[in-house]
């Protein structure tokens, strides 16, 4: 479980396939103290598991095996050697919950169709697919490549919101574009609700 509180920003420093997997290498730093084999740390809002560690100029690197599922189903199929990913280990019991509940399970990839600055702030519009784009409302939250963000607007197509920013600054979307793939996960709990309403019409 994750809170959508992006905790620094690491470099992909290595993709090498395998016969079973896509090996993914990031370099970190505050994400990788402490961090131990199994452990778990979100990618771009993607949940992977820890499966080695070494070290590298600039930092630690921690090393993820994704299967075939996660590589098509995600944004990270499209990143490459000295992409920046968004980094958040996972909640420890007793932390603060600063964002909301994100479990680290893409729901679905969005696209950026607007990506601008405006005073102070910028605007982002992203085009939703379908399965995300039922649990979306005004002010409710949602996951983009793991930052927990307020929809601000829901569209036809997707939905816009509103970048501060300190979250401008501190996560990767300040290296993203017009047309850039984006993970985007649901809110939790909307998704509940709509399985329950969808079971009480069965």
């Amino acid at each position: 479980m994750f809170t959508g509180i992006v905790e620094e920003t690491g470099v992909i420093t290595a993709l090498k396939p395998t016969p079973n997997s896509i090996q993914l290498t990031v370099r970190a730093i505050k994400c990788a103290r402490g961090v131990r084999l199994g452990d778990s740390i979100a990618i771009n809002g993607c949940c992977l598991t820890v499966t080695k560690l070494g070290t590298s100029k600039g930092g630690k690197t921690l090393v993820f095996d994704l299967l075939k599922e996660t590589w098509e189903r995600t944004n990270l199929s499209s990143t490459k050697v000295d992409s920046v990913v968004n980094l958040e280990r996972a909640l420890a019991v007793g932390d603060r919950l600063g964002g909301h509940f994100v479990t680290g399970h893409i729901d679905g990839v969005g696209i950026i169709t607007r990506w601008e600055r405006s005073g102070q702030d910028h605007v982002l519009e992203i085009a939703a697919p379908i399965e995300v784009r039922h649990y979306l409302v005004f002010k409710g939250s949602v996951a983009v490549d793991g930052i927990s963000l307020t929809v601000a607007a829901v569209t036809r197509r997707g939905f816009k919101i509103w970048i501060i920013p300190h979250t401008y600054e501190v996560t990767a979307l300040r290296s993203r574009k017009v047309g850039d793939a984006v993970n985007l996960e649901a809110d939790l709990l909307g998704k509940y609700v709509g399985q329950f309403l969808k079971a009480r019409r069965t």
